[in-house]
């Protein structure tokens, strides 16, 4: 490394709340040299985010920020605004964890690339799309023409995070900071994003402040680590010797968090919940005036699985494989043709009327549980929502059961006055999985529940499942695309690809045998994730200087 892009140096941020100053960030300092890829890791609200944002700026009004933050030299903290607009997008990239926060809902996705294409490298017209195209097919979005008209809401989670991508590297930034980009993508897209970068790093100089709580991707990616705790940074050094011999308890305690173990087996006798053969989900394609009907997205293709009381049935594939729509039609939220058998009843034909008492079985725990939880009630109101749809039992009083379940996550009912944003992603999870406990369901599906948390509140979440589960004899449809969770935590698994059931069984039969090359990519894209050396990860990766 011949120079530094980016030097930070006795960074320290204060947020003004409520007549307090709290502490966010405390005398951080870094460096990110030419070509480096420097990672931040630590559980949330240690500050790393904070930081990030603090090196162009972009920090609420409440922000107090002291100490120093150079790019190539120019000192970012005290820069006009002018002067800031000409870096962000361009100079200095970002890449957030949320695309649908990011993204305009009313733009499709052609105009939001063009966007910043015209506002820093004046271009417009042919000369923009197929600068977009090109993006698109680079971060592995197929049929990337047919995309361009398409909105937000119409493209999977992982395919969303795809296109913020598309989006920051499109000026071919110095400076590229990823904040959490791989958190909602699948192993096998992970390995193309990271494979991308690694290649921008080589080909064009590219530097990357890489922030993420998967240590594997840190491992395989990373010149160098800084691990903060609480706003400091408490160690930091290369990345082999990080995670060879590290020196302090808190990344002792973080290199340690896995997910380990294996779920109770199911007893012999236990009853089917949920079933289905054959079921078909197929999204009509309308043109034309008359809206006619010229194709169709075919979501899922003739799916047959079974799930049992105290059962896990973990789903996975690469994003747009159909995990979650296949989901979505079995609790009868989408249209599909087919039968739903619960509990031995096929539920396809029921309207909504004679499906309602049937609700309350079925619940749900979403991904991203700020964007699930209402901001405008607090979360005794939040948990309480399906009590006051569905009744609540006779002899039962509503604020004491919210007690109750509050409780049994692991949680304060003395909490049940405060709002989400006032917790941690951890403890939003605990209260979304309460929501859908309360009303003593009998299959819970489970949407990517821990992506987007720490690898410790990862292993709190499934230790609270498994309990749970062999508490109320729940059974679970759980999506995800970390590996090692599924393996943890399910019985039998469903691997699927675009639409397809490609390959299904124990999990251990799976996992140790697997009959597909599908899936036999995705267990070697996730092993590669996890490898401290290996040919795939040597090339990827810089020494870093010293």
């Amino acid at each position: 490394m011949s120079d530094t892009v980016l030097s930070v140096s006795d960074l320290s941020v204060t947020f003004r709340q409520d007549g307090k100053d709290i502490p966010a960030v405390r005398g951080v300092s870094f460096s990110v040299g030419r070509g480096e890829t420097v990672a931040l890791v630590g559980e949330s609200g240690s500050g790393k985010s904070v930081t990030a944002l603090s090196t162009v700026q972009l920090l609420a009004d409440s922000a107090t920020v002291t100490g120093s933050v150079r790019y190539q030299g120019r000192e970012m903290v005290d820069a006009s605004e002018p002067e800031l607009r000409k870096i962000r997008g361009n100079d200095i990239s970002f890449i957030f964890q949320e695309p649908m926060t990011s993204l305009n809902p009313l733009h499709p996705l052609e105009k939001q690339i063009a966007e910043s294409l015209a506002l820093h490298q004046g271009l417009t017209g042919d000369k923009a799309r197929a600068r977009i195209i090109e993006l698109l097919h680079r971060v592995g979005i197929h049929d990337a023409e047919s995309r361009l008209g398409a909105y937000p809401h119409q493209l999977s989670g992982g395919q969303r995070q795809r296109v913020m991508i598309a989006m920051a590297l499109a000026n071919g930034p110095d400076l590229l900071v990823a904040d959490e980009p791989t958190t909602a993508l699948d192993v096998t897209i992970q390995a193309q994003i990271l494979d991308l970068l690694a290649e921008l790093k080589e080909t064009e100089g590219m530097s990357l402040l890489f922030i993420t709580h998967d240590l594997g991707i840190v491992r395989r990616f990373a010149d160098r680590v800084c691990v903060m705790k609480e706003g400091e940074i408490v160690e930091t050094g290369l990345t082999d010797v990080i995670f060879t011999d590290p020196q302090h308890p808190y990344t002792q305690k973080l290199l340690a968090a896995e997910a380990k173990g294996r779920p109770d087996p199911v007893p012999e006798d236990a009853k089917e919940v949920v079933s289905t053969d054959g079921l078909r989900i197929w999204f009509p394609i309308y043109r034309g005036l008359l809206r006619k009907t010229v194709g169709h997205v075919k979501a899922v293709n003739d799916a047959k699985l079974s799930v049992r009381a105290g059962e896990t049935l973990g789903v996975v594939g690469e994003s747009g494989s159909g995990k979650t729509t296949l989901a979505l039609a079995l609790m009868r939220l989408v249209s599909s043709e087919g039968p739903i058998r619960f509990e031995g009843q096929d539920i396809q034909g029921w309207k909504s009327r004679a499906l309602r008492p049937l609700r309350r079985h079925m619940q749900i725990v979403f991904q991203d549980p700020f964007g699930s939880l209402s901001p405008r009630m607090n979360i005794g109101e939040i948990i309480a929502e399906g009590l006051g749809v569905h009744g609540v039992p006779e002899g039962k009083d509503k604020r004491q059961m919210v007690a109750e379940i509050l409780l049994e996550v692991g949680l304060d009912p003395a909490m049940m006055d405060r709002y989400p944003h006032e917790f941690s992603g951890g403890q939003r999870q605990r209260i979304a999985i309460a929501r859908a406990m309360i009303l003593q369901p009998k299959l819970v599906v489970l949407d990517e529940p821990t992506s987007a948390l720490d690898m410790t509140v990862q292993v709190q979440i499934v230790d609270l499942l498994r309990e749970l589960q062999r508490k109320h004899d729940l059974a679970y449809l759980f999506i995800s695309h970390d590996l090692k969770v599924v393996r943890a935590l399910s019985h039998k698994v469903i691997v699927m690809k675009r639409g397809d059931i490609v390959e299904a069984g124990e999990s251990a039969q799976v996992f140790e045998d697997p009959q597909t090359p599908y899936t036999k990519a995705l267990l070697r894209a996730a092993l590669d994730m996890k490898t401290e050396t290996s040919d795939v990860v040597v090339p990827l990766r810089r020494r870093a200087p010293g």
